[in-house]
């Protein structure tokens, strides 16, 4: 244990001015959750025997790809000048899917940590971030992480990071989570310049949800923020946003471990365990308080959070059917951002559409999917909600391409986003030349340093979904940074592509997309499924077609058998005998003929619509 973590103080009740609660916030791979391990072992709440790299990262997924997923909260005691302090800590996730959850555990703090990486400077990420936290009025404490790296810059992006946020480089912090350099002070500057927490012990209680997990055993464990009064166990709490009731059989902190309190004061940070079982009942910004002495006014800023991104998930083997559905089910216990209903297509059979935050939340679930409950699955091409008015004046609500109103349309609205981009400035021309391409409006360009510019732009979601950000990483070397928050509706010239095969719409293979796009869309398409689809004995041929109209045409040849190879010479009307017999069956057999589309072609067709790793 180190000379300066003292001995945990009694988490009932502590004193509001001995309390400091702050969040780290940071772009994907700059060091939060190594940092937060060194926290850790520096206060002494994890012992060295069970330490491990990433510990606050409890899912395989997070600790195999080095992202935070789930925000994680953890209590550590830190001693200043004799003064015994407890620390509230929130590890909040880096990626602009789960910018959610970081909003609300800024809202759970006074303070935020800035680390920026001292080799790579400050990323889209970062920006967004910093930008929400200020919102929340937080008082902002910057840090240069991983000063130990050779590469390391700190002078230059000390500078970067006083000009973003003003004040002087000196006061930027330096540090090295991964050899514990300069964490003390840290936590000593934390200690100093985060304020306590402000509430009113004696009035109604009022805590804010933040986040909240599925145990198997215990049920849901809720996350909170007392903002106001107490609770204390056994008391009965309600749910202000749902009106339920529950009695609350425990209450306590993390550090990090579950730590069984008294209760829980103004200012402080635990969990409660109400033996609920269904995670909806435990929203995230929610607030709760008690049920026999109600607050009049729930605490602000609660919403649910919208899916900005729909994708069909199907079983591979139709019977895995009620497995998925039981699989979706589980899952929704441990992410209430997750939405799903049943649907049926024609070539792909029973599934479920599912709304996601984004691309990596959509390819987080199916990851799980495929790990924790062993199913193999397609998952059609991502795509987002639009709105369309028919002639009639009807507005009709698409997350599907299937649900796309036949007849006339009158407008389509489609989502947009406010994009930031980050890079180097030798890629500004190719950035902008790709965004352009996606139907994007410049907002803005900034230079933060002589060699670094954000880049804004105002872009269709519907651009973005599909595979923007490989395009994005391949043509800038991996440099560039993306971060989008969104922003509003435009109306767009918009069309459904749909896909025939011998004549019938093979509907997986639908697509919502630009007029000017429909053509290049439909010529991949077809040449895809032309590669992709076996030879029958019949030619079959591909169409794609928008309406009535045929925009592109790929025929995958027939299988002949060589007829004429038991002719030797002979008269040419013998020969054409053979052909033209031939040929009245073939026709036969196309008219009664089906194509099956094997299970690989979809897979393979499909994939251009899954993006790429990593974050944004």
């Amino acid at each position: 244990m180190s000379p300066r973590a003292a001995t945990p103080l009694e988490p009932a009740r502590t004193d509001i001015s001995a309390i400091r609660n702050f969040c780290i916030i940071a772009h994907i791979d700059h060091g939060k959750s190594t940092l937060a391990d060194r926290m850790l072992q520096l206060t002494g709440v994890v012992e060295e025997r069970v330490m491990r790299a990433q510990y606050l990262d409890r899912m395989d997924i997070e600790r195999e790809r080095g992202i935070t997923i789930k925000s994680q909260a953890v209590r550590m005691p830190w001693a200043v000048d004799g003064s015994t302090y407890a620390l509230n800590m929130i590890d909040t996730p880096g990626h602009v899917d789960f910018s959610y959850e970081v909003s609300r555990s800024l809202a759970a703090c006074e303070g935020a940590l800035l680390l920026v990486d001292a080799a790579q400077g400050i990323e889209a990420q970062t920006l967004a971030n910093l930008y929400l936290a200020l919102e929340h009025d937080l008082e902002i404490i910057p840090v240069l992480n991983k000063i130990d790296l050779p590469a390391a810059d700190p002078q230059k992006y000390a500078e970067e990071i006083a000009k973003l946020i003003g004040g002087d480089p000196d006061d930027v912090l330096r540090v090295s989570g991964k050899t514990g350099e300069g964490v003390d002070a840290l936590l000593d500057r934390v200690v100093r310049d985060v304020p306590a927490p402000k509430g009113d012990p004696d009035a109604a209680a009022r805590a804010m949800i933040f986040d909240s997990v599925y145990d198997a055993y215990r049920g849901v464990i809720t996350f909170v923020r007392m903002m106001d009064g107490s609770l204390e166990p056994r008391e009965k709490i309600q749910m202000m946003s749902t009106g339920a009731t529950h009695e609350l059989l425990e209450i306590g902190v993390s550090s990090p471990e579950p730590a069984p309190t008294k209760g829980l004061g103004t200012g402080e940070v635990g969990y409660l365990i109400t033996g609920v079982k269904d995670v909806r009942q435990s929203k995230v910004g929610d607030t709760v308080t008690n049920h026999r002495k109600p607050a009049d006014v729930a605490l602000t800023g609660y919403e649910e959070p919208k899916p900005m991104v729909f994708s069909g998930l199907y079983p591979i083997d139709g019977s895995d059917y009620p497995v998925l559905r039981e699989a979706l089910d589980k899952l929704k216990l441990s992410d209430a951002a997750l939405v799903y209903e049943p649907e049926t297509s024609v070539a792909l059979g029973f599934g479920f559409r599912c709304g996601f935050l984004g691309l990596l939340h959509l390819e987080i679930i199916s990851e799980r999917l495929r790990r924790e409950f062993n199913l193999d699955l397609i998952a059609t091409a991502p795509s987002v909600v639009y709105e369309v008015q028919t002639e009639e004046k009807n507005i009709v609500t698409v997350t599907n391409p299937s649900e796309f109103p036949t007849g006339k349309i009158d407008k389509i609205i489609e989502p947009v986003v406010n994009a930031t981009l980050l890079a180097p400035k030798d890629y500004v021309g190719t950035i902008m030349e790709l965004c352009q391409s996606r139907r994007g409006s410049l907002e803005g360009l900034d230079y933060l340093s002589e060699d670094r510019v954000e880049i804004r732009y105002r872009l269709p979601l519907g651009e973005i979904v599909f595979d923007f950000f490989d395009h994005l990483k391949s043509r800038t070397q991996g440099y560039a940074s993306l971060d989008y928050e969104v922003e509003g509706t435009q109306e767009a010239d918009l069309v459904k592509v749909d896909i025939l095969l011998q004549g019938e719409q093979v509907d997986a293979f639908s697509a919502i997309v630009h007029r000017d796009s429909a053509y290049s869309y439909g010529v991949l398409m077809a040449g895809k499924l032309k590669d992709l689809i076996p030879r029958q004995q019949f030619e079959v041929p591909i169409q794609a077609a928008v309406g009535a109209r045929i925009i592109a045409r790929e025929n995958i040849r027939a299988i002949r058998k060589d007829v004429l190879a038991k002719c030797y010479g002979g008269d040419i009307s013998r020969k054409r005998k053979l052909l033209e017999k031939q040929k009245e069956g073939k026709k036969r057999m196309k008219m009664v003929g089906r194509v099956e589309v094997p299970q690989e072609a979809f897979i393979a067709a499909l994939s251009t619509g899954e993006s790429k790793k990593e974050g944004k």
